[in-house]
């Protein structure tokens, strides 16, 4: 194929996986010309000078960032029509790649490495994750294998259509698939095996447990998000009519309580609607 590619890895002190990384991916691509970016995202350890030593390009971050911001910046500067990202940490595998690209070539916009269960970091994290890629799915009405997964090939222009949309933090992952599937792009997945990560992983269990959960609504909203508010408001109708049942005919007279649940009902519906606007609105930039 004549396209080019770019690799982009974002990385943060993983000096020792990132250098056999790279020498796996070079000995791979050596005849293909690709370019592959390290985004130094305020690395404190010798990852500038593995990337020198590599003949890679660097692009550095005077401090940390976030793993979305340094896919930001690699996707930025990358001059390839495709865009591979893989972690720097030594999990994901080269010689994947080659399958990424052949399923995006065949017309797909962005076809993602999807984990299997023991490709997960613990059973925690293996739990949350297939509850996403279940409400995801059904949020979009498509399968969606691995919602999170950092392993993915996309096609550069359409990707850096919301670019301004994606968080610099670890959901960078969620918020482009979900993006992707808003707009009526060809999402694919692709099954991979995943190694056990090098060095320390910078998840925190407490601060990370809370934003998982806010990823649940954040997948509702970027796509649709009167199919999140709209049963809501339902469960809350319903409540307030079964709540109003009870007290006219226990005590013949409707509650507060009651008029609060309808009432929370009907601004809930509303907010639905209002963030569908916002939404399209936001999707609607990107087509400009």
């Amino acid at each position: 194929m004549n396209d080019t590619v770019s690799i982009i890895i974002p990385a943060k002190n993983e000096g020792s996986a990132l250098e056999k990384l790279l020498v796996k991916i070079q000995a791979l691509t050596a005849n293909d010309g690709w370019e592959i970016i390290v985004v130094n995202d305020g690395s404190t350890d010798d990852t500038s000078s593995i990337c020198t030593s590599a003949g890679v390009t660097e692009v550095k971050h005077l401090y940390s960032k976030g793993n979305g911001a340094a896919i930001k910046s690699g996707a930025r500067v990358a001059k390839g029509e495709n865009l591979v990202f893989m972690d720097g940490d030594g999990q994901h595998q080269p010689e994947e790649i080659a399958g990424l690209l052949e399923k995006l070539r065949g017309g797909y916009h962005m076809v993602v490495g999807a984990r299997n269960r023991t490709g997960q970091a613990s059973l925690g994290r293996s739990w949350a994750n297939g509850f996403y890629n279940w409400f995801a799915s059904k949020m979009v009405g498509h399968e969606v294998a691995d919602l999170t997964s950092g392993f993915r090939a996309v096609n550069a222009k359409k990707f850096r259509e919301f670019l301004y949309l994606l968080p610099n933090g670890f959901s960078y992952p969620t918020t482009s698939t979900m993006a992707f599937f808003r707009a009526g792009y060809s999402v694919s997945y692709m099954p991979i095996n995943v190694l056990k990560r090098e060095g320390k992983s910078h998840i925190n269990l407490l601060r990370d447990g809370v934003r998982f959960l806010l990823i649940i609504f954040k997948i509702g909203t970027l796509y649709s998000p009167l199919k999140l508010f709209f049963p809501v408001s339902v469960g809350f109708f319903a409540s307030g009519l079964g709540y109003y049942l009870y007290t006219y005919m226990s005590k013949g007279q409707f509650t507060n309580m009651g008029a609060l649940l309808f009432v929370t009902s009907v601004i809930i519906f509303f907010m639905g609607l209002i963030s569908e606007q916002i939404a399209t609105l936001m999707y609607a930039r990107s087509d400009s």
